[in-house]
């Protein structure tokens, strides 16, 4: 069976939006590094991707102060001084998105090393920040409502004695692509890294969860997991409708037999899984689990739930 085709959004002539480099809006085309970059070369960039919906008072960026707080984070994991406060990141998102008028969109904070010198060592290198938004729609498509197909993956999640895992950087996403690469060549639409140890990570961009006897499961620390901004927001939902929520080692198997499994992330938002290797998830269909959660999700994120309105910025 093919991969479903994965829709990266709505097509966008991204020449004519406007972009924040190093504490000026430019055109996009004019936003530009020599080809030698030493982040293009050696996977040295470090980033964030955020969501902003639209909602009845204007456009509203979810989480925003998390997700930058955790790019500041990664920045101090690998001693880059972005030269910017917290408070002038969030400014420069809000300002890029007003800029470009999105009502919705997808927002790319990315920090690199802007020199065209040959050689490893990133220190006493310029550090230039970009952020960018552009439209975008349901990462998985059609398989945000019908579900997707999973294989668990032949390549391992890094571990922290490798690379800091707790980094969203982009040399880190190389293990991302190629389990991506390998799930989609065998016709399916994801994959689900394994730990170092064998035991459930997450996908090549999104974090996991399962559902079993009314139990929802997550990997926790040990699998060397990304601490997803969406997972920490799903599982406080879930305790809010009065769900048990688990955090702890999971063995693959777990997901073979469990009633539900999904996919979290900003890209994926609340995306059902209803086959993993071939073996059909439950009834083969999004649960009612999934489904709730997926719909509460999609309420707080448009600003219908006035109790959850701290989690949403105003542009």
């Amino acid at each position: 069976m093919p991969a479903a085709k994965i829709k990266k959004g709505a097509s966008q002539d991204r020449r004519k939006l406007k972009v924040w480099l190093d504490g000026k809006l430019v055109n996009y085309n004019d936003a530009t590094v020599p080809i030698l970059t030493h982040s293009l070369q050696y996977g040295s960039g470090i980033f964030e991707g955020i969501r902003a919906y639209e909602t009845s008072k204007g456009t509203a960026v979810f989480r925003l102060e998390e997700h930058i707080e955790r790019l500041i984070n990664t920045a101090k994991i690998y001693e880059m001084d972005l030269g910017y406060t917290k408070s002038q990141l969030i400014k420069a998102v809000l300002d890029t998105i007003k800029a470009n008028k999105l009502k919705s969109c997808y927002i790319r904070p990315f920090a690199f090393y802007n020199t065209d010198l040959v050689g490893v060592s990133s220190f006493g290198k310029p550090i230039s920040v970009f952020i960018g938004a552009i439209p975008f729609g349901a990462y998985f498509g059609e398989g945000k409502e019908k579900g997707i197909r999973c294989k668990i993956s032949s390549w391992r999640r890094i571990n922290s004695e490798i690379l800091p895992v707790k980094a969203k950087a982009s040399g880190n996403y190389l293990n991302s692509i190629i389990a991506n690469t390998e799930a989609r060549r065998a016709g399916y639409d994801e994959a689900i890294l394994l730990s170092i140890n064998g035991m459930v990570a997450e996908g090549s961009g999104e974090n996991i969860f399962l559902v079993k006897d009314n139990v929802i499961v997550t990997p926790d620390d040990s699998a060397d997991i990304l601490i997803g901004v969406t997972r920490n927001s799903i599982a406080e939902l879930a305790e809010e409708l009065d769900m048990i929520v688990q955090e702890r080692e999971v063995h693959k198997e777990e997901l073979y037999t469990a009633d539900e499994v999904f996919f979290t992330g900003t890209a994926a938002e609340v995306t059902p899984i209803v086959n993993v290797d071939g073996v059909k998830i439950g009834s083969g269909k999004p649960g009612p689990v999934t489904r709730l959660l997926q719909n509460r999700f999609t309420e707080i994120v448009n600003g219908k739930d006035k109790r959850f309105g701290k989690w949403l910025t105003i542009v």
